[in-house]
């Protein structure tokens, strides 16, 4: 756990980055930092491991002020990856991930071992191991940032935008990677970004900070998209924060009817669905186990206003019309506001 306590940073002048910060980010979980420009975010992740000192306060990880330990032991022992990976351009990227491993005491040889199982995590083959950065793609570079700060199996990982200086299709890719690692690997993360969406997607736990440092709202991500604390965390999240808090719902519960109620749905001879006979484009389906939000934007973007439901062969199993999902949220809502 990551804990900071009435935590304050004022700079040389008079500029307070950080307003008397007081939260917890719990272990084993992803916790995002999210706001506007100078709100401190970057200097409150900074402060965790002793990069940037509180004026008063004290940051400590599990439950021991970093204050009072060894500055170059605790930076040993905490992941960090920054924009545009930091990599070290005259290492190649194998002795880029081992750099830590060695310094902590590993073999040249053990550690380069323990590299190329890393790289493989991330989702790089052993051929880029003999490159060096300045060889690699953005989302390539990336991904060894993540390898190196894995690479001493820190229990704490600090990450200051590092997904922000890529295009679009290789963020959604290494969020997909980065999740599924997090999933295996369970680390106490924080994270550093200026987009909610980004927030929303990958924080256990999310942090609204203010201009001035101050903490507006800390909470899931559901709890800042259904609950906003006022009207800022209300506007920094975004108008369409209802159709997006239905990521976290699940369409399990979804009235279905069965497939012969839409005649115009053209099926193969196994079942699977094709086409609608007078438009043509299917425009997706979706299973189960996907989300309501998933359900809500097949049934507005489909030609005909029906999302089908397929089963894990792929044959469908079942029709929701848009007015029958509205007609759900409606009784959604009504069940939630009475609970």
């Amino acid at each position: 756990m990551i804990t900071f306590d009435d935590v304050v940073k004022v700079y040389p002048g008079g500029s307070t980055a950080v307003d008397h910060l007081t939260v917890e980010l719990p272990t084993g979980k992803l916790t995002a930092l999210v706001g506007p420009s100078g709100c401190g975010k970057t200097t409150s992740l900074r402060m965790i491991n002793r990069m940037v000192r509180p004026t008063s306060g004290r940051v400590l990880i599990d439950g021991e002020d970093v204050a009072g330990q060894d500055e170059a032991k605790l930076r040993r022992g905490i992941g960090y990856v920054i924009q545009h990976a930091g990599l070290f351009p005259h290492r190649t990227v194998l002795d880029n991930v081992a750099t830590v491993p060695v310094l902590l005491g590993k073999t040249r040889r053990e550690a380069r071992a323990a590299a190329i199982g890393l790289l493989e995590r991330v989702g790089l083959s052993e051929e880029f191991a003999k490159r060096y950065p300045a060889q690699l793609s953005g989302g390539q570079q990336q991904r060894v940032g993540v390898a190196r700060a894995l690479a001493a199996d820190p229990p704490v990982m600090l990450m200051d935008e590092p997904f922000s200086a890529v295009d679009p299709v290789v963020r959604g890719q290494l969020h997909a990677e980065f999740l599924r690692l997090q999933q295996d690997l369970g680390k106490t993360i924080a994270l550093v970004t200026h987009d909610i969406d980004e927030a929303i997607k990958l924080g256990d736990r999310v942090a609204v900070l203010r201009q001035g440092g101050i903490l507006a709202q800390f909470g899931t991500p559901q709890d800042l998209l259904t609950k906003p604390a006022d009207d800022f965390v209300a506007e920094f999240v975004g108008r369409d924060r209802g159709l997006r808090s239905l990521s976290f719902d699940s369409a399990a519960a979804l009235p279905v009817r069965p497939p012969a109620e839409a005649p115009d749905l053209v099926l193969d001879d196994a079942g699977r669905p094709v086409a609608w006979r007078s438009v043509g484009d299917l425009g997706g389906v979706f299973q189960v186990t996907d989300s309501l939000r998933v359900v809500t934007d097949l049934a507005i973007s489909s030609p005909v206003g029906i999302a089908v439901r397929v089963d894990a062969d792929g044959r469908a199993d079942g029709i929701v019309s848009h007015h029958d999902l509205a007609d759900h949220l409606v009784a959604r809502r009504r069940e939630s506001a009475s609970a």
